[in-house]
């Protein structure tokens, strides 16, 4: 995407982040954003902003237990950490209650998102009572989503790809310029 941060770049009238946080936000009690590097780039949106706590890029795990430190730091009664990808900026809005809904259907500790036949890891709820095991897994060199959680209770979550894939994913400027189609032709999108 031509260096810098994805979650910075337009998308009609706002960044990737802050439509991120529009569609998020109602669906949690409180959000963080995980970035590495100078979080003052950051402080327009009103968010608390935490690094990895693991040196190095250790991927989106690293992430998810940075989430869930600061959930339980900060919320201890909380139970889930629900992830969001920035870069996918038409993600459900009832990507967590369904998720809820599945895992206590399911007695599963995990939920991920799926439409037209892929996963989206990375969009999921997490239980927090799994953090310790997590942290190990990374300590010991853990670095994939998928392989980690398909050691425990996940559930699947499907959403429809029509009128369009929620999990639509900007990864190059051509998908940047694809998105403000899909606004334009949808809306409420």
């Amino acid at each position: 995407m031509g260096g810098g941060d994805k979650c910075l770049l337009k998308l009609g009238d706002q960044t990737l982040l802050a439509r991120a946080v529009a569609r998020a936000g109602p669906q949690v009690d409180a959000l963080l954003l995980n970035a590495n590097g100078d979080p003052s780039r950051f402080a327009g949106y009103g968010l608390p902003v935490t690094p990895d706590l693991l040196k190095g890029y250790a991927g989106p795990l690293a992430g998810i237990l940075t989430g869930m430190a600061w959930a339980q730091a900060e919320h201890s009664n909380a139970r889930w950490l629900a992830s969001f990808a920035i870069d996918a900026p038409f993600f459900p809005l009832d990507l967590v209650t369904r998720f809820v809904a599945a895992t206590e259907d399911a007695g599963a500790l995990l939920a991920c998102a799926a439409s037209g036949g892929r996963t989206h890891p990375v969009f999921g709820l997490w239980a927090l009572s799994l953090r310790g095991d997590l942290d190990r897994a990374l300590a010991a060199g853990a670095r994939k989503i998928d392989a980690w959680t398909a050691g425990h209770p996940l559930v699947t979550v499907t959403f429809a790809i029509d009128p369009l894939d929620p999990f639509f994913n900007i990864n190059a400027p051509e998908d940047l310029t694809d998105a403000a189609h899909l606004i334009a032709s949808l809306s409420g999108a």
